[in-house]
């Protein structure tokens, strides 16, 4: 995975290059075995400067940046490049390293394109197979550990939903429960309020209001009355009895001198 190569088109002629271009080469190839990233790329650069259709120093320029890190700079630099050649050994190449830019830039299904790419110029490269066999792994273990990930998300959510429901069933009982409470709070202190009122009506009859006549009974008035003519009825015969006895002695009393005893 981290092999980069480092292309020596030593069947190019020299005199195509110029003096230039190869002391900048040169130059940037020692800095680069020396790990002087940023120093050799600068020396590509230069050559670039002097050819700008190198497909070496351009080359060479990607994997500088690869070894500095900047995979997606280095990923551009070698897409550009494959669009400046047809040679299928150089394209071969080329795709290999932007598969393995690609891939450190975490960006999987462009990285197992480019290794496809590579082995389309070369199928007998088996780097780019191992590679490409990696990528496509790691791709369905993301994808697996996304929908794990999701289902996880989904789980959590319908739990967070069931609690919330939860609670707020909880919650209604509880409102229903003391509702419940308070409406029977009411009707005891309303059937109290209901037993003091009787209590003081009660206590109210028995010390102001007489009790009504029934039907068919005298009230304790009419008795006493009853009572008191009776009382008169019964003097007045006493009297009338007196009266008559008096007078039946009285005439008896006439009678016995109007007709003297023959004794006498």
């Amino acid at each position: 995975m981290n092999r980069i190569l480092i292309i020596i088109l030593l069947s190019i002629s020299i005199n195509s290059f110029g003096q230039a271009e190869r002391k900048f080469i040169r130059s940037g190839n020692k800095l680069y075995e020396n790990k002087n990233y940023t120093e050799a790329e600068n020396q590509y650069r230069k050559a670039i400067d002097k050819n700008a259709k190198s497909i070496e120093a351009g080359f060479n320029i990607g994997n500088a940046l690869y070894k500095q890190n900047k995979y997606k700079e280095a990923a551009e630099q070698f897409k550009s490049l494959s669009e400046k050649t047809k040679n299928k050994e150089q394209l071969s190449k080329i795709y290999y390293n932007l598969g393995n830019s690609l891939f450190k830039a975490d960006q999987l299904p462009e990285s197992a394109e480019a290794y496809k790419n590579a082995l389309r110029n070369n199928p007998k490269d088996n780097d780019a197979k191992f590679n490409l066999s990696l990528v496509q792994k790691k791709m369905k273990q993301k994808d697996q550990q996304n929908k794990d990930n999701k289902n996880n998300k989904d789980n959590k959510d319908q739990q967070n939903k069931d609690k919330q429901n939860k609670d707020q069933q909880n919650k209604d009982q509880q409102n229903k429960d003391q509702q419940n409470k308070d409406q029977q709070n009411k009707n005891n202190q309303n059937k109290d309020q209901q037993n003091k009122n009787q209590q003081n009506q009660q206590q109210q009859g028995n010390q102001g209001q007489q009790p009504k006549d029934q039907p068919g009974q005298i009230s304790a008035g009419d008795a006493e009355r009853i009572l008191e003519a009776l009382k008169n009825d019964e003097k007045a015969v006493q009297i009338r009895v007196q009266q008559q006895k008096a007078k039946e002695d009285k005439d008896k009393e006439a009678k016995q001198r109007s007709n003297p005893s023959k004794n006498w």
